[in-house]
């Protein structure tokens, strides 16, 4: 999640004990950070793990060589990083490490087809250009392979949020009490968010994207989009456009993904409240999320009731009651906002589906279990804010190994997302944990369930994180991205940081004031319930003291904010930051990390976290440009090629050259971009 768009506020009000305090007493008890000890590489949970957001004649199936279910393995990877680790960058260009070379591909405003203009420089591309180009801001992403090879796929893009300053030539038209004016404007910001679906070849050693290809498409901040799961047709969805509560237009603040096995992209509305008003009461599940009073993020619904208005298409994000009922306004229209979002890249006639059952909050990422034949899908997600909690869902449908084939993929979807048990994590200072189920029965810290405060599973959906209050959830410092090690089955978990921790803390967060974060894990247990957890690495400055740098960092991999995450499936662990402290800001740019944590193992063959005796195996391997953050992960399946993501840079690309520094004294109109990342003799990625 970009920091231009972190709310600070702490939403959680709830007394349940902090993540800090739990892993304080668990540090004090086990020492698990000097000793070594950690996780037990335990094969019996191997078969549990995450990899982090209709059917047509004219779908596009996926190659049969996307492997349908993970193989049987071993549990240690047998990858071995190829490359020496990196110094830290403060330039307007992208560093890789040797060996390697970097370039542009799909910058924001490039077309994806001819109804669009090329991009121009000075901002003055209209909002129909920006709903047929690339979104701003690219985030998390995915790539799809259409060949054998893995030379011709579809990459899926998320824009999180825009920089109003760079899209418009002088930034938004206002008028003198600050009310924007300009419809078009609003309407290009509008598409500037969401999803970009680009086919992309690779073309004599080069990634280019394919203009004009029938699977090119954008999902954008207006696109009707289909709601699934218990919120599906309730009232709580009922709108002026909506009345029987089935759609709602639009996904917003799309910051972390994940896909699933059976072929869809996953795409998370995160800082979503931003984005709605209420200038009257809030209710209460607005309020726990978050909803503003005040005015909305970009102020779109300033001209609300223009004439050339369409369909209410301002109007909709002032969410103040203002009709006789719910179907003659739209004070449920954030109600249809903070799902994960499914998309069937294949399909370009299918329809992006809202995923109510995984949970309602801010949602950053969704990376689903390592998958056993007969047991149940899992999916993980982390609400990314300060004091917010972790997520497990878990279907009701058995997972069958045809479906990884179907060409019938959001069905498929409707099978194993729409139906099944959302829990919410509770940590221990014993190295145990317990995902608490959010369902009417479900125990609150009281003594009584969660039916005294909901009337249904829609109502706890709705107010995702109230009941996790309730049944005594524990507080992270913001939980983001994880993945899963496909050799150990191992969960990993970024906690990106929280300097708002000043009074008490908890085994699973256990520094005060934490500037840099950090990544946690976990193995599941035998039943549903269970897990146990350790804290794989802690983020800090090289001259960090003892309390600080528990993990003897160094200027070659030192690191703070750790915000996205991937495994591929060589068991290589990519760590990219969002950094947001200023000791390690001052040596080095947002960065990307690179280490193999399965074969850190000791002679009875416990996980290693990393430490002062091991810190070398974590490797800076890439360094974004000045002002970015580094963020989105994919690789092509034959390992030769890797996509990273850069956000919101100050003053780069330069040209298509990512390495290319752009010259003392030119300023050039900053475009987010995916960088292809590719080793000069063509061999894999990183080893």
């Amino acid at each position: 999640m970009s920091k231009a768009t972190f709310d600070p506020t702490r939403f959680n009000k709830s007394n349940n004990t902090p993540f800090n305090e739990v892993l304080d007493k668990h540090l004090s008890r086990r020492n698990f950070v000097k000793s070594g000890l950690g996780l037990s590489a335990m094969t019996a949970f191997s078969g549990f793990g995450i990899a982090g957001c209709s059917s047509d004649s004219d779908s596009t199936p996926p190659p049969t060589t996307t492997p349908p279910t993970t193989p049987e393995v071993p549990n240690v990877s047998q990858a071995t990083l190829g490359f020496e680790s990196i110094p830290g960058s403060k330039t307007d260009a992208v560093t890789v490490a040797a060996g390697y070379s970097a370039y542009v591909l799909a910058p924001w405003g490039e077309p994806l087809n001819d109804k669009a203009n090329e991009f121009k420089a000075d901002g003055s591309n209209t909002a129909e250009d920006q709903a047929n180009s690339m979104g701003m801001h690219h985030d998390g992403m995915h790539f799809f392979p259409l060949t054998e090879a893995g030379d011709d796929g579809l990459l899926c893009v998320n824009h999180e949020y825009i920089d109003q300053a760079a899209l418009h030539p002088m930034g938004p038209t206002v008028d003198t009490d600050g009310n924007r004016t300009v419809l078009d404007e609003i309407r290009k910001e509008i598409n500037a968010h969401g999803i970009s679906v680009v086919r992309i070849k690779l073309n004599n050693g080069m990634w280019e994207t394919v203009k004009n290809d029938a699977h090119n498409r954008r999902f954008t901040g207006a696109t009707v989009m289909d709601i699934a799961g218990p919120l599906a047709y309730s009232s709580y969805l009922e709108t002026r456009y909506s009345p029987d509560g089935s759609q709602a237009r639009g996904t917003l603040n799309n910051c972390g993904n994940g896909y699933t096995p059976w072929g869809t992209y996953l795409t998370c509305e995160e800082n979503w409240p931003g984005y709605f008003v209420n200038r009257g009461e809030l209710t209460e599940e607005q309020q726990r999320i978050g909803l503003s009073t005040s005015g909305t993020r970009y102020g779109w619904d300033h001209l609300a009731g223009n004439d050339d208005e369409r369909l209410d298409e301002f109007a909709r994000f002032d969410v103040t009651p203002s009709g006789s009922s719910a179907a003659n306004d739209y004070r449920n229209e954030a109600n249809g906002h903070g799902y994960i979002v499914e998309i069937d890249p294949y399909n370009s006639n299918s329809r992006a589906v809202k995923r109510t059952a995984l949970g309602r909050f801010r949602h950053e990422g969704c990376t689903f279990g390592k998958l056993t034949a007969g047991k149940p899908v899992v999916f993980y997600s982390g609400h990314d804010s300060r004091f917010e909690y972790l997520y497990k869902y878990e279907s009701t449908a058995m997972w069958d190994e045809a479906d990884a084939d179907s060409t019938n993929r959001i069905a498929t979807g409707d099978k194993y997302m729409n139906d099944g048990t959302l829990y919410v994590a509770k940590f221990s200072e014993d190295g145990v944990g317990e995902w608490l189920p959010l369902t009417l029965d479900s125990v609150t810290t009281d003594g009584k369930t969660l039916a005294d405060s909901f009337d249904s599973v829609a109502a706890i959906i709705l107010n995702t994180a109230g009941a996790a209050d309730l049944v005594g959830a524990t507080p992270m410092d913001r939980p983001e991205w994880a993945s899963v090690d496909p050799f150990t089955g191992t969960v990993y978990l970024t906690l990106t940081n929280n300097t708002k921790r000043v009074d008490s803390t908890n085994p699973a967060n256990p520094r005060l004031n934490n500037s840099f974060g950090h990544i946690i894990r976990w193995d599941e247990g035998s039943n549903a319930t269970e897990f146990t957890w350790d804290i794989f690495v802690f983020g800090s400055p090289a001259d960090g003291d003892e309390d600080t740098n528990r993990s003897g960092l160094t200027d070659l991999n030192q690191f703070a904010s750790p915000d996205g995450l991937a495994f591929d499936k060589r068991g290589i662990l990519w760590v990219q930051t969002d950094n947001g402290a200023d000791e390690v800001e001052e040596y080095t740019n947002d960065q990307m990390l690179a280490i193999v944590p399965s074969p850190m193992t000791d002679d009875n063959g416990q996980q290693q976290v990393v430490s002062a005796d091991n810190q070398a195996e974590l490797k800076r391997f890439f360094v974004g440009p000045n002002g970015c953050e580094v963020t989105g992960f994919a690789i092509t399946p034959d390992y030769t090629t890797v996509f990273a993501n850069i956000q919101h840079p100050g003053n780069w690309p330069y040209s298509a050259v990512a390495t290319e520094e752009t010259p003392a004294g030119m300023t050039v109109r900053a475009r987010a971009a995916t960088v292809v990342i590719r080793k000069d003799d063509g061999a894999e990625v990183g080893v």
